[in-house]
């Protein structure tokens, strides 16, 4: 397959087949090959294709197929031809492209992953503002360790991590977030990913047949690989205030994976009475809470909210990950496991990859240990919050018929649609406006419930925040007609 270049230059190869036998003419061929590949996004904006004749050189057919081909493209609005010659996939995809690529990202396995390319402006959610990763403490973190480490850490570890990480993460977890940990009970992981991933292998091992989920709740993790497991899956109702305990009950699950501290999407907290019934429920099932903690230290307009993990160390697994707070890139998670699961958390871990960097956790531990992780913080929960504050400031202005939810915390907002508003259409309508949201619907269990759009504003400026708004008031316009 011929590669495509993003620079100036043309590329020198383009993978497609040609049928001389199918009845439908080469150019038609050529167009619906290059159409099909820029909608399904697997050619990038400003891509630039082959030169016409190199094409045609590759393909065995004459230039002026290839030409006209190209021509029509361009006409469509797919491609544009640049000075010097060179041709290039568009910046902005005709609406009918831009449509399609809005449904695949709401099917998608990963939207939180999204580039954005194509569209003005990109509500994506799961993002953290990269931009800010604060380089220079972190510089110190890294150079303290490789200039004061002992030789012996840099060699193979056991599949928990390094006992510098776990105090650290100890001293941070039981001061901030209210939990019951020591260091003899963590593990750390490639991110939550890796983690939901050892613990299901783990509980799989033990004899779990079924496990529940909230609904809605992400689609790219624990859905996919209990299901790849061997384990049912059962969704739990999401209610204002988090999942609906009383259906848990009925669930008939050995384990429940949780969000409480800020539900996901919806954004609700767990209230005290319903965790302590959560925890009865596992006391009396032997059944494991997997508490998702992903995003507890942006808080804007509520006291703190305590980890579950703090009220039944026995019972509830703890999930971490600096994903949030500083990168997704650095690959770092931390699992605090009820003591008759470390071993075999560990052991997983091991066969999954030996263990995690070394250097990376002995940085983490100066960074926490310094107080730089503190003041991080300190500093990015301003910031989150003025940009916010500036989405429910435009959907007030220009959408007051949408009910934002879950404001709290955290760097995305739900805003539930009017019954008079079809999720999928807004989404449609909003991509041919040059506006990427997503939908509340691809994360639901059941499939049933109310419209809902998710807004991740945590990438964007305040201006790119009430662009995007009034982009999505001119869809919506569009969608209820005349």
């Amino acid at each position: 397959m011929g590669r495509l270049g993003t620079n100036s230059g043309p590329a020198e190869e383009l993978f497609i087949t040609l049928d001389r036998d199918a009845g439908v003419p080469l150019h038609r061929q050529i167009e619906t090959s290059i159409r099909a590949r820029i909608r399904a996004g697997l050619m990038r904006a400003g891509a630039s294709l082959p030169p016409t004749r190199t094409l045609a050189t590759g393909l065995g057919v004459s230039r002026g197929v290839v030409v006209e081909a190209y021509q029509q493209l361009v006409a469509e609005g797919y491609l544009v031809s640049r000075s010097g010659g060179y041709t290039q996939v568009a910046a902005s995809m005709p609406p009918a492209a831009a449509a399609s690529t809005a449904r695949q990202a709401t099917r998608g396995a990963d939207s939180r992953a999204g580039s954005g390319a194509g569209f003005r402006v990109d509500f994506g959610y799961g993002r953290t503002d990269v931009s800010q990763f604060p380089r220079a403490a972190w510089l110190r973190s890294v150079r303290t360790v490789l200039t004061t480490t002992p030789n012996e850490r840099f060699g193979y570890l056991d599949g928990r991590g390094v006992p510098e990480l776990h105090e650290a993460l100890c001293d941070y977890l039981n001061r901030v977030r209210g939990t019951s940990a020591v260091p003899g009970d963590m593990v750390i992981c490639n991110g939550y990913g890796q983690g939901i991933s050892l613990l299901i292998q783990v509980l799989v091992r033990r004899g779990a047949r079924r496990i529940a989920l909230e609904d809605p709740s992400s689609n790219d993790d624990a859905r996919v690989l209990a299901g790849a497991a061997g384990l049912d899956v059962v969704g739990i109702p999401v209610g204002p205030d988090g999942v609906q305990v009383d259906a848990l009950h009925r669930a008939d699950a050995d384990a429940v994976v949780l969000t409480p501290s800020h539900q996901w999407p919806t954004g609700g907290v767990l209230s005290a009475a319903a965790r302590a019934e959560v925890i009865r429920w596992a006391e009396r099932r032997g059944a494991i809470v997997v508490e998702d903690d992903y995003d507890a230290e942006y808080r804007y307009d509520r006291s703190p909210v305590g980890a579950m993990q703090g009220l039944a160390p026995d019972h509830v697994v703890y999930c971490g990950t600096a994903s949030k707070t500083l990168a997704p890139g650095l690959r770092l998670g931390w699992l605090v496991v009820p003591p008759h699961l470390v071993a075999d958390v560990a052991a997983a871990k091991v066969l999954a990859d030996r263990g995690s960097p070394v250097i990376d956790q002995l940085a983490f531990a100066d960074f926490l240990a310094r107080g730089e992780f503190d003041r991080h913080l300190r500093r990015m929960r301003p910031v989150y919050r003025r940009r916010r504050d500036a989405l429910l400031g435009a959907l007030r202005a220009h959408l007051p018929d949408l009910e934002p939810a879950g404001i709290a915390a955290g760097q995305h907002v739900v805003a539930w649609l009017p019954p008079d508003l079809d999720e999928d259409a807004v989404v449609t309508a909003a991509a041919r406006h040059g506006l990427a949201v997503r939908g509340v619907g691809p994360y639901r269990i059941t499939g049933t419930g109310p419209g809902g759009l998710i807004f991740g504003y945590a990438t964007l400026g305040e201006a790119a925040i009430a662009e995007g708004v009034a982009l999505l008031a001119a869809a919506i316009r569009d969608v209820r007609g005349p």
